[in-house]
This record gives structure tokens, sequence and C-alpha cells, in this order.
């Protein structure tokens, strides 16, 4: 008989009697498995061959849930949008694995997660990111599960804290001309008036090109959302619904801002010479490299926010001013839930319930209006 190639493995009785299974995985390394009867051995050393041709590495029994993260995280890289990779890796590298990576994978328990949920709010993350871990530790123990590396899934034995709503956040009239009057000037001017008249998302800001937009026609069309950086490229994806693909009528101050905006641009190009990249975004850096959005929140936005005497708040909370301003002037819902790209209209009615009743005042004193003549 020849001798066995990598990845064929071995099953064989111990002389304390104990069943083991052992499989090459080269460089003169091999990976044990044991149990107490040989079915059980022999299906351990079946998960793991299995695990290792759908893309995880051959492991032994004593792998870490670090070392299993690590690996379940590079084989669901590619399957994964580059912002959502950058989300599971941040969680399990921040999270998870200070806590619990240590722990041999075979021996997690559910008292462990819900010591790490514990410990989790105790340094003061919200219900909702400790959901968010939750999920992730979920997804990648299920997939454990299916490759019989695990039991059970431990994470369906643990209840998470329910994910917090934050409160809605928005601008009154006088607090967004506060906001536009401090971003007068600055380069991003055009950014802030196009998230506060139109109510688009950041990830939909980040992606949008000068051939994206007629001038002259007063006309945006949001055809995609930036994901991040690949490879030195921007990687763009679908909008977040169908309904997000959308073209938007632009008022005058945006269009004004966006042509001082062109123009400046056009001098920082300049400028950068040869450093400058071209993707053609409307929003950029200095050197035309995309607008990187933690940057823009943590630091202009803040700054802006500083300058203009408002709280700090979350940047969408310019797209539910938006949104509120436009209802509350008296803009048909459906045409605002078409500006927003909601994928139907009772998201917009569901979302912004708060401005209804304002609106039915309204109605009803056009009403009054109406019939009161003549009478």
């Amino acid at each position: 008989m020849g001798r066995r190639a990598n990845n064929e493995g071995s099953v064989f009785q111990r002389t304390d009697g104990r069943w083991a299974a052992t499989v090459s995985v080269g460089n003169g390394k091999r990976k044990s498995y044991y149990g107490k009867t040989r079915e059980e051995v022999a299906h351990k050393l079946t998960s793991a061959l299995k695990a290792h041709l759908d893309g995880l590495p051959l492991v032994g029994e004593r792998q870490t849930v670090g070392q299993y993260l690590g690996s379940w995280l590079e084989a669901i890289r590619p399957t994964l949008r580059p912002e959502s990779y950058r989300r599971y890796e941040e969680i399990v590298r921040l999270h998870i694995t200070p806590q619990v990576g240590k722990m041999a994978l075979a021996r997690l328990g559910p008292q462990h997660l819900q010591r790490l949920y514990a410990s989790r709010l105790e340094t003061g993350l919200s219900a909702t990111s400790v959901q968010l871990v939750h999920g992730v530790l979920h997804k990648a123990l299920e997939q454990a599960m299916r490759f019989g590396l695990v039991p059970r899934n431990v994470a369906d034995l643990v209840t998470a804290p329910r994910r917090s709503t934050p409160e809605m956040r928005t601008l009154s009239p006088d607090e967004a001309n506060a906001l536009l009057d401090a971003a007068s000037g600055d380069r991003l001017e055009a950014l802030i008036v196009l998230a506060v008249t139109c109510g688009l998302r950041l990830g939909e800001l980040q992606a949008v090109q000068w051939r994206s937009i007629d001038l002259d026609g007063a006309r945006l069309r949001v055809t995609a959302t930036y994901q991040g950086m690949v490879d030195g490229k921007p990687v763009m994806a679908e909008p977040k619904t169908a309904k997000s693909r959308r073209e938007i009528h632009l008022s005058a101050l945006a269009v004004a801002s966006l042509r001082r905006h062109r123009l400046a641009q056009l001098q920082e190009r300049l400028r950068a010479g040869n450093l400058w990249e071209d993707h053609e975004l409307v929003f950029t850096s200095q050197y035309g490299r995309p607008l990187d959005g933690n940057n823009f929140r943590q630091r202009a936005f803040a700054r802006l926010l500083d300058k203009a005497h408002l709280p700090p708040m979350r940047f969408h909370s310019l797209r539910h001013t938006a949104a509120t301003l436009l209802m509350a002037q008296g803009v048909p819902v459906k045409v605002a839930s078409e500006m927003l790209g909601h994928a139907d209209i009772t998201t917009t009615l569901r979302t912004y319930s708060h401005v209804l009743p304002g609106m039915q005042q309204q109605a009803a004193d056009a009403m009054d209006r109406l019939f009161a003549q003549g009478r």
C-alpha cells in the first residue's frame, strides 16, 4: 500500500482504549481527533476534511475560538461587501477575541457568551452593538456546527440584549440654517447642503460622481453606495433598496453650492498634480481619494456642529431633518418617500409618523379656509 497523501486520514485504537484519528496537513504536521468510539472519531475526521474542502484549514481539537474565527473570516471574506467584512473583523478583533479568543472552541459554552455580553455592556457598548456581536458569533458557530467542529450552536442558548432604538434627532429650521451657515465656505459645504436639502445617505454621497449630476437641469442621479477601498480602487454597491436608485431634483441652493465645489475641486486637483487620484467622485480628500466616512463624521462633521453651536449627533440625523422639513412644508408623503429612496411609502409613514399630526392640522385648517368662504 502506498503512503497516504496529504489530507487523507487514519483511524485507530490507542493502547488506553480510546479511539483516535489523524490526518496529514503537509510539512510533516498532523492533526488529531479523539473519542470513545470509532464512529465518533470517524465523524470528527470526516467533518474536519469537509471543512477543509469548504475553505477552512484543518484544525485539531485544541483549536481556540480566536483561531477558528480568524479562519472563518478569511473563508467568508469573498462573499461579503468590503464594508461588511470590515465591520465583522472589527467586532471579532475588538469585542470577541479579547474575551474568549484563547478558549478552546469545543469548550465554549452559553455561560461564556452571557459573560461576554455583560462585560461589553459594562464597558459602555450599546445594546445594539452587543446584538451585532451576538449576530457575528451566531453565524460563525452555526458554520462550526455544520462542519462538526462543535456539537451545537451555543449562541442559540443565549438571549442577547434587546436592540436599542436610537432616538431620532432632527434639526429645527433655525438649527438647520445655523449648520448651513457654519458650513458656508467649507470644502465640504456642498455635501452638507445635499444632506440637509435632499436627505442623501452618507454612503450615497460618497459614491456620487460628476457624471451623475446635471447642474444645468438641476438633477442628481443616485446610482450606488460607497463600500470602501480594495486594491487601491473604490468599491461601489447597489443602493440599499431598488427605490434607492433614483433621480433627485436639486434646489437652487444645492446647485449653487455644487458649482462652487466643482471649481474648488479643480483648484485642488491642480495643486495636487500627479498625486491626484481621479475616480470622478464629487466628494473626495484633497488628493482625490474617496472621502473616508469615519474620518469625516468624527472630525469635519463634528467640527461643523461645534461651530454651529449644535450638540453632537449622527450624520444620519441630517437625513431625518430633510424628511421632517419636507413634510412639515406640506410636501406630499409620496414625493418625500421617492426623494429619500424608501422602499415604499409605508416606510416613510412609519419612520416619520410624528410629523403627520401637524400635517393633519394643516389639512383641517385648509378645509376651514375653503368652506368658510360665503358662509
